[in-house]
């Protein structure tokens, strides 16, 4: 069995279906049909704005099907993947209390109830069982908001997508909504290669057991739309015979399940006719509507994503993934797409896919345009139009500028950072997911870029890349390379070294194109991209009023480094940062999992703790390489799955209230350890399966003080 040839672009579909379908639903989340219909009315289109929300927001649909589907290339992407092993992985990716999942609390919520038991020792599937937490709480609806991922790796393979949702469900969920989850995984599987709706609910019902309720369900449905010919009267029986008064919880797998199969029936096959239906019924809308919109977009691919209103251009691709893993929170459709078909094809033993060899920003499928929209400002507001265009050697980001006269300039950026002072305040005092990230790109590293320009363009312009960063005052700053004068017909590589920012995070990355005397025309922007590890300095080395003054005036650099303790920094401490962990070990991270050979260096005082330290390497809470030390020995370990290895242990360690610069450096197979710059401890290890990653500062049990960190490449 091989991949579809199509494979790549039905997984893009299929993942913008998904968002869509998030962003659409989203803001009336747990409403009922009622209120909808007499303060909304059908749902045609995104609402967001009468709520007063923006439309890309961080949410658990998007955020755990993301990450939890990590789990198959940490684990050697083997089909054979266990349970277990799942949930090791949302040990390693969850914050507690801060990202992915709804934080509802025991007994309530039921993926942090399963959460809660794998932290205390309880493995999965007992974690998600209904031995373990009753048949109300195991049977509500999140292991089906979470599945479209691994159907997306498994093209035309139901029964694995089927299995795969078993054991991915089984982790936080048991009975009937393990059923749910094995018939819309297996449907989006099949979906790849058949296209028949009929077809698709018929392969799906071999996986389940015949007598279930979720099979007794679909059947019915699947009557009603014989007999029944309006959707609004067949969700009236829906909610007669399977409605929310009928079953427990906050929000139960059956009714939201036969809302799915209800809206993909009467939908016709039309996008955003499905949508409005299942919107419209209410209750579980941001899940049911991500889970239609993915189906639809596998099924139909991106032109069934064109029938209707633009539900793209809004979006360009944009998503977030809020995890312990810092460096992937700010991503777009079309990266997440290329990971989930690489896992699909290592599935298959196929070599992965590397458009425009690797490039971050390849915008290599129709609509695609990752993030970038042009810049709004005085200088660069209504210049040009973009828009995802064909070039000679596929597609590229093409920037259409008008009448570019003197002080006006296009500018087209990305996020690679939390966008702005406004959507940091937003995200923190609204009741919706957290936004936790670092930066994707800081100093010290190289943007490269390819950019095209049009043949007919009237006159040369000038073209450079620029950024963005946060200022002390939280306000964006823009810098950039000298402009290049760039002929008609150009064909040129750009390449700068992001300079240093002052430890202020860069927030967008991108081209500005300017000119003189009303020029028009296009540029192509065919790839860009960004390599190295960051060359930084943060903190306040010297203690007084003067560091925590500059604590007060700047708040961006705190959110560029991701508190996964059980208190951290808070302004009405002197010190960078103050770590405090109550119970277990707690880190601080920050960083990239592409970054592979550097050092990392902090000055840490212990106050009082068990061990603490650093941290390199860093893909997750539970996947590291980290020098600790205690009062006795220094140690460099291994965290690899929550399983610790110490590497090598020395005599003599930290003492508190004593200040002590640690440096780890880390290349290749090797590590080496130092203390106030003497070595004092090395150590290699071959393990394959960390060979790259972010930073972070670690404390276990206690307080520890940080006044200074620095990130280094080796040369």
């Amino acid at each position: 069995m091989a991949t579809p040839a199509d494979y790549m672009e039905r997984v893009y579909a299929g993942v913008l279906g998904k968002i869509i379908g998030v962003y659409l639903g989203r803001p009336f989340e747990g409403w009922h049909y009622e209120p909808i219909m007499e303060h909304l009315g059908e749902i045609n289109y995104y609402v967001h704005e009468r709520f007063g929300a923006p439309l890309i927001v961080p949410d658990d649909d998007i955020s755990g099907t993301f990450a939890f589907l990590r789990a198959l290339p940490d684990f050697g992407n083997s089909p054979d993947i266990t349970a277990g092993q799942i949930g090791k992985t949302w040990l390693n990716y969850l914050i507690e209390g801060r990202t992915v999942l709804w934080w509802g609390g025991l007994g309530n919520s039921t993926e942090h109830t399963a959460y809660l038991r794998l932290k205390s020792g309880i493995p999965a599937p007992m974690s998600g069982s209904i031995a373990t937490n009753g048949k109300v709480v195991a049977e509500q609806i999140g292991s089906q908001i979470f599945i479209d991922g691994w159907a997306l790796v498994s093209p035309g393979d139901p029964e694995q997508a089927a299995q795969l949702a078993r054991k991915a469900g089984s982790v936080s969920h048991d009975g009937e909504a393990i059923y749910g989850a094995q018939v819309l995984a297996a449907m989006e599987a099949q979906a790849f290669v058949e296209s028949d709706l009929n077809v698709l609910i018929d392969t799906a019902l071999r996986f389940i057991p015949p007598d279930s309720i979720i099979a007794r369900m679909i059947n019915d449905i699947r009557e009603w739309h014989e007999d029944v010919a309006n959707w609004h009267d067949a969700r009236a029986l829906m909610q007669e015979r399977y409605g929310y008064d009928r079953y427990g919880g906050n929000c139960h797998m059956v009714p939201n399940h036969g809302l799915i199969i209800l809206s993909l029936l009467y939908g016709d096959d039309d996008f955003q006719k499905s949508l409005k239906i299942v919107n419209t019924c209410g209750w579980d809308t941001d899940c049911n509507s991500g889970n239609v919109g993915c189906l639809l977009g596998i099924k139909n691919g991106l032109a069934g994503l064109e029938t209707g209103p633009d539900f793209r251009g809004p979006v360009a691709d944009r998503l977030y993934i809020p995890s312990a893993e810092t460096g992937t929170t700010i991503s777009d459709a079309l990266r997440e797409s290329v990971k989930v078909a690489n896992i699909g094809r290592a599935l298959l033993g196929e070599a992965p896919l590397a458009p425009k060899n690797g490039a971050r920003f390849h915008f290599s499928l129709p609509g695609s345009v990752q993030g970038f929209t042009l810049e709004e400002s005085e200088e660069s507001g209504g210049t040009a139009t973009v828009a995802n265009v064909a070039t000679a050697g596929g597609y590229g980001l093409g920037i259409d500028y008008r009448r570019l006269a003197e002080g006006r300039v296009a500018r087209v950026t990305t996020p690679t950072f939390i966008p702005s002072k406004e959507a940091r305040d937003y995200f923190e005092r609204s009741q919706s997911y957290g936004l936790l990230s670092s930066p994707t790109l800081g100093p010290g590293q190289s943007v490269r870029a390819r950019v095209l320009v049009d043949a007919g363009n009237e006159a040369a312009v000038n073209v450079r890349l620029a950024a963005w960063h946060y200022d002390t005052g939280d306000e964006r700053t823009l810098f950039g390379q000298a402009p290049r004068t760039l002929a008609p017909g150009a064909d040129v590589e750009l390449e700068w070294t992001v300079p240093d920012t002052g430890g202020q995070p860069v927030c967008a990355v991108g081209i500005e194109i300017s000119g003189a005397g009303g020029v028009s025309g296009r540029v192509v922007l065919d790839w860009l991209t960004w390599d190295g590890v960051p060359d930084v300095v943060l903190g306040n080395p010297h203690p007084g009023p003067t560091r925590r003054r500059r604590q007060h005036q700047s708040i961006m650099w705190k959110r560029a480094w991701v508190d996964a303790l059980d208190s951290g920094d808070s302004d009405r401490y002197p010190e960078f940062f103050r770590l405090i962990q109550n119970e277990g070990r707690g880190l601080v991270l920050h960083g990239a999992r592409e970054w592979e050979d550097y050092r990392f260096r902090a000055t840490l005082t212990p106050h009082m703790c068990v061990t603490g330290g650093i941290a390199v390497r860093v893909q997750g809470l539970r996947r590291y390489y980290a020098l600790l030390l205690d009062q006795e020995r220094a140690r460099l370990v291994r965290m690899l799955n929550g399983d610790e290895s110490v590497l090598a242990e020395v005599a003599g360690g930290w003492s508190f209230g004593e200040t002590s610069e640690l440096q780890l450096e880390v290349e290749g197979e090797r590590l080496v350890g130092r203390i106030d710059g003497k070595v004092v401890i090395e150590a290699t290890d071959a393990d394959a399966n960390l060979g790259s990653g972010g930073v972070a500062l670690v404390c276990e049990e206690g307080r520890i003080g940080c006044d200074e960190v620095a990130i280094e490449p080796l040369t």
